[in-house]
């Protein structure tokens, strides 16, 4: 029997509104339970797994349906991502080159295992091949926005109509799955070891997302970090355009904000020693892990957990296979390809992270390993350059690869 449910729609600002306070409720738990501080779970996550948990309580006692219109939620990743490109230097990237090539070749071998796996599921469950793709890369590595762009494709040219409610659906579990996994994998593999953050860490630039409320800012600052921002976003948009309209790929917006971000960054201080230049700066850092927080903060609690329904029987097995895959190739694999080092452990957090959810969702993780095990700066510069950049390309390529077979 069809369930009636009402629907109830917040407005953006409620929404932004909401997300703030979903984060300060995670910061106020994740003070007070140490299970959460000693498995590194992010606070967005914690807010956002209690908040999720409301609305879906309302929704199965009331029968309404909580949406959220998440308009500014989007703006904050490519506000994020921008702020990503112009923390990067070259010299950063030439000296984690290594790092960075090796992580880059071990993420596009998981890229096309994620695939494997997913369709070797969908066949031995007697599904469409096409949706071992869905429930594999395109999904879990490429998470919501490449869910969003494939599944109309999928559905109409592949013989798998339920493509797009499937992939928002496993996008989600993985979402919430790699929330939880990554923060204890770093703790195993940082116990287990005994790695330490090492000194020439503590002396280096500030990180990503250091959250540190002592940092001197000014209001010149943020107005200055701001414009960069601005700039870099605009930049990124008019070559999203470009790319769309001139060339078949399907790139996220996220992408070409990150790259003007780089390219203004490595550019504008050389063309103008004499004129500041917000990179490194704590005042683009607030700006950075504000947009980090209420970004996943609102992500999380806009989660509809009675979508998971889909994800029954034979979804669920190869979900499960999924997650097992990523967690032994992060401590098999990625960790030891990696150097075995303290670095390498907080790069294992992010993997986690981008293998089974998004980006943002990594660098969380990884802000909280380092909040409680000791500064990674470099991991930080490496992990959003290979996600956003390298894996979203392999992505691309690996489906359209597998829907080709």
């Amino acid at each position: 029997m069809t369930r009636d449910v009402a629907r109830l729609v917040a407005p953006d600002f409620l929404s932004l509104t909401i997300g703030i306070v979903v984060f300060f409720v995670g910061a106020l738990i994740t003070q007070r339970v140490k299970f959460l501080q000693n498995f590194s779970i992010p606070e967005p996550v914690s807010g956002g797994f209690i908040a999720v948990v409301v609305i879906s309580l309302i929704y199965f006692v009331f029968s309404l349906q909580i949406d959220f219109d998440l308009t500014t939620r989007d703006r904050l990743l490519v506000i994020f991502f921008a702020t990503v490109g112009i923390n990067s230097r070259l010299a950063d990237l030439v000296a984690g080159g290594r790092t960075m090539l090796v992580l880059c070749m071990i993420s596009a071998v998981f890229v096309f295992l994620q695939n494997i796996v997913g369709t070797a599921g969908a066949l031995a469950f007697g599904m469409p091949s096409a949706a071992g793709v869905v429930i594999g890369s395109l999904a879990l590595s490429g998470g919501h926005g490449t869910t969003i762009a494939w599944a109309p494709l999928i559905a109409t040219e592949h013989d798998f109509p339920a493509a797009m409610e499937t992939g928002i659906a496993v996008a989600t579990l993985g979402l919430i799955i790699s929330c939880v996994l990554a923060g204890p994998i770093a703790k195993y593999l940082i116990e287990k070891y005994g790695l330490q953050s090492s000194s020439a860490d503590h002396l280096a630039p500030i990180e990503l997302a250091p959250e540190d409320d002592r940092a001197p800012i000014d209001k010149r600052g943020v107005m200055l970090a701001m414009l960069a921002v601005n700039i870099a976003v605009i930049l990124g948009y008019l070559v999203h355009d470009w790319i769309s309209n001139a060339t078949a790929l399907k790139v996220p917006l996220f992408v070409p904000c990150l790259i003007m971000g780089m390219v203004l960054s490595n550019t504008f201080p050389k063309l103008f020693p004499r004129s500041p230049w917000p990179a490194r700066t704590a005042s683009l850092d607030l700006i950075s892990s504000y947009s980090l927080a209420i970004y996943l903060a609102m992500s999380l609690m806009s989660m509809q957990l009675w979508t998971l329904a889909k994800i029954a029987g034979p979804l669920l097995v190869i979900v499960g296979a999924q997650t097992l895959l990523a967690a032994i190739y992060t401590l098999l694999v990625v960790f030891p390809a990696l150097g075995k080092d303290y670095q390498a452990a907080v790069l294992s957090a992010g993997f986690t992270g981008i293998s089974l959810g998004s980006t943002p969702t990594a660098i969380a993780a990884m802000t909280a390993v380092t909040k409680r095990y000791g500064p990674s700066p470099n991991a930080f510069m490496i992990l959003p350059l290979v996600s956003a950049l390298f894996v979203s390309l392999v992505n691309v390529a690996a489906i359209t690869l597998f829907l080709s077979l």
